[in-house]
């Protein structure tokens, strides 16, 4: 796990977005932990969520011109990632889009930059790669190229429910259906590793074989 994985995983503990306990995901599933990136609700834990987001994605070496915020979370997440970039030396436009378009003013859905070049999209984690979809097809409706999709997590599990579960995750299947890369700040392996390095944390230590337990069910080979 690099440096700057380990401090993001400790950085989630630390704000309580990331979470043990016993929590039931979208999919249905009993899991051991839950990232929740709307807590990331106050102006220091947002610029530093955003300076992990801006760093990661310059050390990808992906070639970008642009950012992009799904409604809703990724809107705050794409702006504070320009400014983290801007604060790197690294000036670039953003766009984000609203649910419904507006039929005054300036209209449509589209609002910021307008969409050129290579688009990266940023949201907060992949869970059925809907945002993303509908994300894609704006994106190239504009005559842009969508580059890459980034993200805070990757939960490394896979797709579908008991009994029908798919060999690849939601991260895997969307990389392969837009022939673009997923970028995660950190994933699931990263997060066992910070649980195993605990230490005298007892606290996080607890949930050391149930998380394990749940990656050897869901989690993607």
């Amino acid at each position: 796990m690099s440096q700057l994985r380990q401090e993001f995983i400790a950085f989630s503990v630390s704000t309580g977005v990331l979470r043990f306990g016993d929590f039931v995901t979208k999919a249905g599933r009993n899991s051991p932990y839950f990232f929740n990136a709307g807590l990331f609700n106050e102006g220091a834990t947002l610029g530093k969520l955003a300076d992990f987001y801006a760093q990661t994605l310059i050390d990808s070496g992906v070639e970008f011109d642009m950012l992009f915020g799904p409604a809703y979370k990724g809107i705050t997440l794409a702006a504070a990632t320009s400014v983290a970039l801007a604060n790197k030396g690294r000036n670039v436009p953003f766009a984000y889009n609203r649910k419904e378009a507006k039929d005054h003013g300036e209209g449509g859905t589209i609002v910021g930059a307008t969409l050129q070049g290579r688009v990266v999209i940023i949201d907060d984690v992949i869970s059925a790669g809907t945002s993303v979809r509908e994300s894609v097809e704006m994106i190239r409706a504009a005559g842009a190229t969508p580059c890459a999709v980034l993200i805070a997590l990757d939960r490394m599990e896979r797709s579908g429910k008991d009994g029908a579960l798919s060999e690849h995750s939601a991260v895997q299947e969307v990389a392969n259906a837009y022939g673009m890369p997923v970028i995660s700040i950190g994933n699931l392996a990263d997060l066992l590793e910070y649980i195993s390095q605990a230490g005298a944390n007892q606290d996080l230590a607890q949930y050391k074989d149930a998380v394990a337990a749940y990656r050897s069910r869901y989690g993607i080979v």
